[in-house]
């Protein structure tokens, strides 16, 4: 009998990347295809269309399918971008455009969400996929629809079971991970509860590859697809995370950390929200200083003959604040914080010094403001993101932070989505063997 193999798919902005493992976390294959990008309007409008995400999704299997001769797939799962959503009928055809998660046209629904969700509740901004649904619900006027995010549609049709959600997912929906319920303030808000996904745990199982899907594919209908999660969930567990303590921190545009933690932490005024995972939960939050402010000074050959002259051990001797433009999401939540640059020397390699130490203090800020807030201390960081490159500023950070800073095992989302398919297919071998 072949060898198990366990299939991640990671939806993105701009493609569709998978990835086949083995039963030690080997990789067989990966498959990669591309995605238009975002339609775009003047009211904040970010759309895409579904039928793009389910024929990019299809050339993946079909070529992991290809790639894993000598192993038999048999899990499954997904990941999508947060809070991109869209309305299905009772049968998962969309009934309107994928609202992406950058998407913020739903800003009068703002004021009705502010008045009636908890401050915890991770739904106060346009872009939620609360805003969104009720912007939607307001401009449809069939009855017979579903609310579903990204990861989940495609999910929900490779086993045709529809209307089913994921509790990470589904957190920017109003789902409360907590109780493990649809909260009642929902039904104030004139929401049809009908039109909201039954939720289930990351990894829960839900049903078997369709005989339409296999015979596009190759794969076999016994392949288990398991319930998926956010990208950046997926991202993070990708990295190794596995105690309590373990960050991440992506050093792409912005800056973005995640730690894990035996308990959840929730706090909007300081932009934190936690995902619920195996039981864990990964506390997080995002500020808005990172690489686009090395972009706009530097180009990357600049970026690397300059960083290469910068001593790590050394403090720069100046105190920045790197943004572009006013405005701090976390770790505090100050929409009129000003960018701090000046003094600026002469010297460009003092100056990219002072700006790589700024976003190190920051990170160090923002775990110290999520241990204040009841997540673990640091113990050690996983970087992802084009700033794990940079060794220079892998060095200034550790000597900041004052805890092993490591690279990721694996960069791609799609092997967290992979390791959710292994764990949940692992999951349901247990429990069937406790019923038999």
């Amino acid at each position: 009998m072949d060898a198990p193999a366990f299939l991640g798919i990671d939806l993105g902005t701009s493609g569709c990347r998978g990835v086949a493992i083995d039963a030690t976390g080997d990789v067989i294959t990966w498959a990669r295809r591309p995605l238009p990008p975002s339609r775009r309007g003047p009211r904040g409008e970010a759309e895409q269309d579904p039928a793009d995400w389910w024929q990019a999704v299809l050339a993946v299997l079909g070529e992991l399918a290809e790639g894993c001769a000598g192993h038999t797939p048999v899990g499954l799962a997904v990941d999508g971008t947060s809070a991109s959503l869209l309305l299905t009928d009772a049968a998962g055809n969309p009934l309107s455009a994928a609202w992406m998660y950058d998407d913020c046209r739903a800003r009068d629904q703002l004021q009705r969400i502010d008045r009636l969700a908890p401050a915890t509740a991770a739904v106060h901004s346009p872009s939620s996929s609360l805003a969104k649904l009720l912007q939607l619900q307001a401009d449809l006027s069939s009855d017979d629809h579903h609310a579903i995010h990204e990861a989940e549609w495609v999910s929900n049709r490779l086993c045709a079971r529809h209307g089913i959600g994921d509790e990470n997912n589904c957190l920017k929906l109003g789902y409360d991970p907590i109780t493990g319920r649809w909260p009642d303030w929902l039904q104030h808000l004139g929401l049809d509860r009908g039109l909201l996904p039954t939720v289930l745990p990351v990894g829960a199982r839900l049903g078997n590859l369709t005989p339409s899907v296999a015979r596009r594919t190759g794969l076999p209908t016994t392949l288990q697809v398991h319930a998926g999660t956010t990208d950046s969930t997926a991202a993070a567990l990708a990295c190794g995370i596995d105690q309590p303590g373990d960050g991440v921190t992506s050093l792409g545009s912005t800056l973005a950390l995640k730690l894990l933690s035996e308990q959840p932490v929730f706090s909007p005024r300081h932009g934190v929200y936690s995902h619920k995972v195996f039981g864990r939960w990964l506390a997080g939050g995002a500020s808005n200083s990172g690489g686009a402010v090395l972009r706009h000074e530097f180009d990357d050959q600049e970026l690397v003959e300059l960083s290469a002259c910068i001593d790590p051990r050394r403090d720069s001797g100046l105190d920045y604040y790197p943004l572009l433009r006013p405005g701090e999401r976390f770790p505090s939540n100050d929409p009129d914080l000003l960018p701090r640059l000046e003094p600026r020397p002469a010297d460009r390699v003092r100056f990219l010094h002072g700006l790589l130490e700024g976003i190190a203090r920051i990170e160090r800020e923002g775990y110290r403001r999520l241990a204040r807030l009841g997540a673990p201390p640091l113990h050690r960081v996983f970087t992802a993101g084009g700033g794990a490159v940079n060794a220079t500023w892998g060095e200034l950070r550790q000597r900041l932070l004052g805890v092993p800073v490591e690279p990721c095992r694996h960069p791609e989302a799609a092997y967290g989505a992979a390791l959710i398919a292994r764990r949940g297919h692992g999951a349901a071998i247990r429990e069937a063997g406790i019923r038999a």
